[in-house]
């Protein structure tokens, strides 16, 4: 089987969906193997536009089985909204969305943690989404409290474990609030009528999910695996502490789905044709120049704020050496550059290939944020195009400096350029390879 790879090269929301979306037909089965409903993507489809956080993107091509696989974190009335969301729009997936039994559940305690976590100030916050995606992790790997997704189908089980769990998540959260937040005190009893309803409703998707996809993989099947969020905020990889809580490099594939990475022979890195981060963190191309600033015009024609958020992305020049340095991890073959429509009009554009670190040259991404936070970006200078390139359909379509400026970011990065996307539609692709 050649399977392949769909992963983020930068700190997410690289449009990692729209590629996902066009390859989805080359495949049988699409796999999410990270993540929870944090991780949002946007696809266009026949003018109909699908927000999407927990479900696969490739769910929206009728021929194609998607897996919600073990290692993502469920929140099952996000997962049935994007299900009913979907059904309205003409697509259905009851037939053909599957969920494993194996995967972890967000419950309202898991917000709850979180919400008081970050609620304080200074440097405790590390500013996630509030969905309570790190704590379930947390659960998870502390094993005494997490829930799994079969366990939902088992009421009686359901009702002993959430009467175990709930009442030491109470404690904690009152610990937590210190008497300043104020913390909500949860029902057992409640929480387990609320989560029966939803189980009802999930059971015909849970399966054991990694069966399936070695019996897929025996019967010839071609797989797409679908990364969540991007790789500068792998747990292990990324700019810790500023990063997400599980590995959503291709490295993730294996321990998230079951299905061996040997399985994998082809590995597709996207990337902007510039840098967002959403969050706290370090950012050393970041465009902090005011409203009337650079920074603000890419935020305004990239439509940059979070599909699951709403909130504003903080936006910058493209770092070559971060790319560089998670194409790496992620054993990138080729790469696509997104919205490179997004930068037509600026007179002139900059690419950081290199940084300044206490007066000294550095050459080299690094991933520890005490350092990362000091470096200041060395530029090289392209110049920039006026023309609107929305409707180019190959490179020669391109003005020269759009063509010299992907040739320079392929250069530097080290890797083709297989994909240069000029707005979000399908037909808004140029295949370059």
């Amino acid at each position: 089987m050649a399977g392949t790879c769909v992963v983020g090269l930068q700190w997410g929301d690289e449009a990692k969906g729209k590629i996902v979306d066009l390859i989805g037909d080359e495949f049988d089965m699409v796999v999410r193997y990270n993540g929870g409903a944090n991780a949002g993507h946007t696809v266009v489809v026949e003018g109909k536009t699908f927000k999407l956080s927990l479900l696969p993107t490739g769910v929206i091509r009728p021929s194609v089985t998607s897996v919600i696989g073990n290692g993502v974190v469920v929140y099952p009335p996000r997962f049935l909204e994007e299900v009913d969301s979907l059904l309205k729009g003409g697509v259905d997936v009851s037939k053909r969305l599957v969920l494993s039994d194996h995967a972890h559940v967000i419950f309202p305690y898991h917000m709850e943690e979180e919400r008081l976590a970050e609620s304080g100030g200074g440097e405790g916050k590390i500013g996630t989404t509030g969905r309570g995606i790190g704590p379930c992790y947390q659960d998870k790997v502390g094993r005494r409290f997490a829930i799994r997704v079969g366990e939902l189908l088992r009421p009686d089980h359901l009702r002993e474990r959430l009467r175990q769990v709930v009442p030491f998540k109470n404690r904690l959260m009152t610990a937590f609030a210190d008497g300043a937040a104020g913390a909500k005190v949860f029902d057992p009893a409640a929480i387990a009528d609320e989560y029966l309803k939803y189980a009802e409703r999930i059971r015909p998707y849970v399966t054991d999910t990694a069966r399936l996809l070695h019996d897929s993989v025996k019967a010839g099947k071609r797989v797409l695996f679908e990364a969540a969020q991007g790789s500068l905020l792998d747990v292990d990889h990324g700019t810790y502490p500023f990063v997400t809580s599980s590995s959503s490099l291709p490295s993730g594939m294996w321990s998230g789905s079951g299905l061996p990475a040997k399985n994998v022979t082809r590995i597709i890195g996207v990337v902007k044709a510039y840098t967002t981060r959403v969050g706290r963190g370090p950012f050393p191309t970041e465009l902090d120049d005011g409203i009337d600033g650079t920074g603000e015009r890419i935020r305004k024609v990239g439509k940059e704020y979070g599909t699951v958020t709403g909130r504003p992305r903080r936006t910058g020049w493209f770092d070559a050496l971060a790319v560089r340095y998670t194409a790496a991890l992620a054993g990138a073959d080729e790469i696509t550059l997104m919205l490179l429509d997004v930068l037509s009009g600026l007179p002139e554009l900059k690419l950081c290939v290199g940084y300044e670190v206490d007066g000294e040259r550095r050459d080299h991404f690094t991933s520890d944020a005490h350092i990362l936070e000091r470096c200041k970006p060395v530029y090289e200078t392209l110049p920039g195009w006026t023309e609107d390139i929305t409707g180019a359909r190959k490179l020669t379509d391109l003005p020269a400096a759009a063509r010299k400026y992907i040739d320079r970011v392929s250069e530097m990065v080290g890797l083709p350029v297989s994909v240069v996307s000029v707005g979000p539609g399908r037909e808004q692709t140029i295949r370059v390879r």
